[in-house]
């Protein structure tokens, strides 16, 4: 049974206040992390509300981090009292303590786009609940939030909100490089952006819709036979059965396989 609507996240521009208890441990989090000089920076409805204004409740707080700098950032928040666990050894790790976590997340959980470095090194400067620390730039914003398009969870309007309230001054080819073969999902968004804000649609260079609309009209013209099938990349579930009836290619699984693969080295 589907979450009653009463209950989705109402996008809003008035700030949230977060439980005092909730919101020290974050802070906690954060200072402790910025001592041990680990690099990391922060994503989730934090940079959102950073780059589009949009303020969501958020239950828990999202930190990207590379694998090994997360394998560096467990034992230290361990010594803090929290009890960690990697959920998921491809991208997600979990800090619990007193009933609030922070995830540490490392990519996306398909396997397909993995944080390196380099989004650390982009991210924006700001101080958040009180703490001088960094917060996911709008680029790599936008790349983390490409395969969020799930029945029961789609982020297409949080990448049509970040082009919005940036007014499309973003480093156009950057997101191209961190979405790699998957460009078609960059088309997609921008596609929706178009049809949701039509008297933007220059928001977007036409440099950019010049290459994806002619990439993307060359492979209609001319389709690969053997291009193999993504739609467990998009969601397991719900293309379950083209993978476990109709026989078709399991990227997904591939994918992972060679993260934990490369973790495990």
């Amino acid at each position: 049974m589907g979450t009653p609507a009463d209950e989705l996240p109402v996008t809003s521009s008035v700030p949230v206040k977060l439980p005092e208890a909730q919101e020290t441990l974050f802070r906690e989090v954060l200072l402790r992390l910025e001592e041990e000089r680990v690099p990391f920076t922060i994503s989730g409805a934090v940079a959102l509300q950073q780059h589009t204004g949009i303020c969501r409740f958020t239950k828990d707080l999202d930190i990207f981090l590379s694998p090994a700098d997360a394998n560096l950032a467990l034992p230290i928040l361990a010594g803090q009292g929290f009890e960690c666990e990697v959920r998921d050894p491809v991208w997600l790790a979990k800090a619990h303590r007193d009933g609030f976590f922070v995830d540490l997340i490392t990519g996306m959980s398909n396997g397909a786009i993995t944080v390196d470095a380099s989004w650390i090194q982009r991210s924006h400067p700001a101080v958040v609940l009180g703490v001088k620390t960094r917060v996911l730039a709008p680029e790599e914003l936008i790349a983390s939030k490409l395969f969020i398009t799930r029945r029961e969870r789609f982020d297409g309007a949080d990448i049509a909100h970040v082009i919005y309230g940036l007014k499309g001054r973003l480093d156009w080819q950057r997101i191209l490089q961190l979405a790699g073969d998957h460009w078609e999902l960059v088309l997609w968004a921008l596609v929706l952006f178009r049809y949701v804000y039509p008297a933007r649609t220059n928001y977007v260079p036409q440099t950019v819709w010049r290459e994806l609309l002619g990439r993307f009209a060359e492979e209609v013209q001319s389709p690969n036979a053997k291009a193999r099938f993504r739609g467990s990349l998009i969601d397991d579930k719900m293309f379950a059965i083209d993978v476990e009836d109709w026989g078709l290619d399991n990227i997904l699984a591939e994918h992972q396989a060679r993260r934990e693969k490369i973790k495990a080295v």
